[in-house]
Parts: C-alpha cells; structure tokens; sequence
C-alpha cells in the first residue's frame, strides 16, 4: 500500500471513530442525570482531573451532580459557596418536588456564587467546565446551572522586563485577562471605559477583550478593529501576536502596524486619546492601535519628566533611531566612493587603521554586524545572568580578537558598537527589529551606489510609510499627512499646560481632554 493510500485510509477511520463518538452520546443535556454524566466522561473521555460528584440533596429526594476540571477551579469556593449550600442543613425545612421549582431555589436562594447562569446543551457545559467554571445537574430538568469558579494558579503582578522605567508605575500586566482588565479600570475610573469580550480560536475559544473609551474613539475605528477580528480563523491564539499579524494591514512591511506592551499605564493614556486596545487571556503583550511611527519613539516616561527633559530624552531616540539606521552605511559610502567628503585627518586615521584588513568595507560591516546580531540574540536567550555576561564578555572578546587578527578595523568595531547602543535605545522591541532588518537594506545600497544608494533606499522606505496604514489610519500621520497641531507631541514634547486637544489625526467624537498625562478624560 503506498503512503498516499494509507493516508486516506487513516482519515476515513478517523471520520468513522469520530462519528461513532457523535452517536454515542446526546448533544442537548436531558432529564436523565446518569445519561448526562455519561454524555460529559465520553465527550472528554473521562481524563484524570474530571470532577464528577453525586450527591442526594438535603431535606429532599432530589439527586445532583456537580462537575468541574481539577486545578481550574477554587476548591473553597466549590465547598463552601455549591456543596456546602446545597448539601447543607437549609432554612428549608421541606423543597418542593417539582425540580423546576427546585431548581429555580437552588439558583436563586442557596448557592452563593455571584456569577452564575443558565445552560441547556452539551456544548456550553464543556465549554464552561475547560474555563474553570463549575455545573451543577439536578435529576428530572434538561437544564443546568454554570457557576464562575475559575481558581488556577497565576502569576503576581510584577515591573515589565521588556518596559522598565526610571519614574513610574512598576506595575504590568499578567497572563490572567481579568487581571489585566482590572489594571485598566484602576487607571481609568470612567463609566464610559468600555470592554466588549470576543472568543478566538475554534478548538481554544480563549477570551479576546477589545477596549475603549466610549464618547473619544472614533466609531469607524473601532468598527475596522471588530471587523478584522472577526476574520480570524485558527484553532489557537497562544499569543497576541498572532492576533496582530492577522489584523495587521500590510504583512510584507519591515514596520509593525500595532503597538504591543506590558504597561497599564501606556494603555490608559492610548485609550485617553482615543486609540483600542486588545487584551487576549494567556499574555502579558496587549496590543494598541492605531499605531504610527512617533508612537514608535515615545514612552509613558516622557510625560512623567519634566517638558524640557521629556523633550531631551525623545531627541537622543530619534538620533539614535539615526544612528542606528544609517551609520553603518555611511561609512561603507564614505570609505569606498566618497573619501573626499571625510576631513583630511580622520581619512588618514581611518586609512592607517584599515591597513592590512583583507576586505573591503562591506564585507568587513556584514561580518560586525551579522556577529553583534548573534550575540544579541544568544543574550536574549540564555539564562538572565549568563546572557548578559555573554552579551558584554564577548563583544569585548570577539572585537578585540578581530582587530588582533586584522580581520576587521577599529573603526568598524566603533560604528557597529555605536549603532548596537543606539538599536539599544529604542523603547519599543518590535520596532528596533526593524530598524536593525531595514540597516541591512541600506549597507547593501550603499556598498552598491555609495550615497546616492543611500539616498535612493531612503526615498523608498519613506514613500513605504506615506502609503502604510494602521487599521486604517495613514501610518505616517500626522507626519504626512500634516496634522501641524499633533506636532507639540511629536518631537518635542510641550509642556503639560499646552497639551489640550487629543491627536487630531484620530478624529476622536471629544477632541478636548484635561492632558495626556492625567488619568481622566
């Protein structure tokens, strides 16, 4: 039998077993509460940490059952809030013998869980039991009873790793989405906060939230975000990332179209302005947008500072964004077609340097660069000790070895240890990738065309973001087009008195606000 043959074969015996296991049991939950529990064990195929108790209810002759998955939920409050509740002495001395009626008390009277509701079908009790919630059937009544008792461990709230900060909140988000949504309303105490809950993933059904504030987001923005949404078909969303590339506007973009961070307190001030946020159960990462290219250089540090030192250090990243960019490039450029444009005295220096280096300069910066990319990402991966140790010990090493050996000049190792530092200084990760995958880009035009190379690819990556867009929202803005009132908050950071209006690019439904700093709309 060939492989191809055996394959089908294969896939029709898995078709035949799985409707076998369709027959086998009801969908719909029935009046039978053995037949019930049956259905439950073969729709999960009894797994060990399946709860299922049967008891007779106290003062009655009525049987039930609860069912929940060991580890999901909160043992105490299963004791104490359910079967303490139901099993217990009640102020009953007598329950009726109806079980509607029975059931109806028993949802209204005895069980003290505040969420709780109704359900009549196999599908929404496995999906509540493999979400930490917990079923309680009651023999003689189609219906069930899904009480919230989600209790599996998580983790505390601690300071971000990827987002620390000198002055501000030490706070970030956790895997636990209500956690997170917590977090949110903490900094914003507004009724018109808004959280409407989604679920992603055919076989997961994880939670996605989409926030906003009602009264500043533009409608169509957040109509364009829920459209998208809806379009994602995978059985699993382990990570927000997978939510940002699938919404994401242009797939072949070096540049990330949506924000992503750890910080509640760089949601809050998104929302004020009238951005969305996407919060997804199981990741710290929520996701912001629109997003732009000056939202790329800022952080919620810069409003916690000082206008004139917010204003500095927001210089030195678009410098460094600069730098890390283009120097590379400009001295392949220089050093191999323009030389006449290096002042006397430093072309000298940096001829008597690259004496005896066997390659020419592009070769010599790909070699720099490919070498200070693995080492980066070694760091990253490696324990947190050993990573930094690798990191500084052997750029340190491998720099000085490389220039013993004449392989590479000292003037190489500063410009690539230069730009490594710069790359080093951009807030947002995603966006330091790019530049440093874009870098690449430039020192092959210039190693080409020298500056006009460089001034080509420039052209090219600018008419790409004129035409990049973020759910819509023209990605350059309000660069281009010009929204000259954004521009207080671009490069400059104003002073906190002068900023008044929200960005005008988004055309929020309120454009006043107290200042992007405060809490408050």
């Amino acid at each position: 039998m060939s492989f191809g043959s055996f394959f089908k074969q294969n896939k029709k015996n898995q078709k035949k077993e799985e409707q076998n296991k369709q027959e086998n049991f009801s969908s719909e939950i029935v009046n039978q509460l053995d037949t019930n529990m049956d259905n439950i064990e073969k729709m999960l195929e009894k797994p060990n940490d399946l709860i299922i108790r049967k008891f007779t209810i106290r003062n009655s002759n009525h049987k039930g059952a609860i069912v929940c998955i060991d580890g999901l939920v909160d043992s105490n409050e299963v004791h104490n809030d359910i079967l303490l509740r139901i099993q217990g002495v009640t102020e009953r001395k007598e329950l009726p013998d109806n079980t509607e009626q029975l059931l109806e008390i028993i949802y209204q009277e005895m069980i003290s869980v505040s969420d709780i509701k109704k359900g009549n079908t196999l599908d929404d009790v496995t999906n509540a039991i493999l979400y930490g919630s917990t079923v309680f059937y009651l023999n003689g009544i189609d219906e069930v009873l899904i009480m919230d008792t989600k209790g599996w461990e998580s983790r505390s709230i601690e300071e971000p790793v990827t987002e620390p900060v000198i002055r501000g909140p030490r706070e970030g988000f956790v895997e636990n989405i209500r956690t997170n949504m917590v977090l949110i309303r903490r900094y914003i105490r507004d009724p018109n906060l808004r959280f409407k809950t989604h679920k992603i993933g055919r076989r997961s059904k994880k939670n996605l939230v989409v926030t906003y504030m009602d009264g500043i987001t533009h409608p169509d923005i957040l109509k364009e975000v829920e459209r998208r949404l809806k379009t994602i078909d995978v059985d699993d969303a382990p990570e927000s990332g997978y939510i940002e590339q699938w919404i994401e506007d242009s797939f072949l973009s070096p540049f990330p179209q949506i924000m992503n961070t750890e910080r509640p307190d760089k949601v809050s001030l998104a929302l004020l302005e009238g951005k969305v946020a996407i919060l997804l159960d199981g990741t710290p990462l929520v996701l912001i947008v629109p997003f732009n290219i000056g939202d790329a250089l800022q952080t919620p540090e810069d409003y916690y500072e000082r206008w004139s030192v917010g204003t500095l250090l927001r210089s030195l990243r678009y410098l460094a964004a600069f730098i890390a960019m283009f120097v590379p490039a400009l001295y392949i450029a220089l050093t191999s077609f323009h030389q006449g444009m290096i002042p006397s005295k430093l072309a000298f220096s940096i001829a008597a340097t690259r004496e005896g280096v066997p390659f020419p300069a592009f070769v010599e910066a790909i070699i720099m660069g490919v070498t200070m990319e693995l080492l980066r990402e070694a760091g990253a991966r490696l324990p947190k000790t050993i990573g930094q140790t690798i990191g500084i010990v052997g750029g340190l090493v491998i720099g000085d070895a490389a220039v013993q050996a004449g392989v590479v000049s000292p003037i190489m190792v500063i410009v690539v240890a230069l730009t490594a530092i710069s790359s080093f200084s951009l807030p947002a990760y995603s966006v330091a990738i790019s530049f440093r995958f874009i870098r690449f880009g430039f020192m092959i035009a210039a190693a080409a065309f020298g500056l006009y190379g460089i001034i080509l690819a420039y052209i090219m990556i600018n008419i790409h973001i004129v035409n990049l867009k973020s759910v819509g929202v023209p990605f350059s803005a309000p660069f281009a087009p010009s929204f000259f009132k954004d521009w207080k908050d671009l490069v400059l950071r104003a002073p906190i008195q002068v900023l008044t209006k929200r960005p005008q690019y988004l055309d929020t439904v309120d454009p006043e606000s107290a200042n992007k700093g405060g809490e408050g709309s």
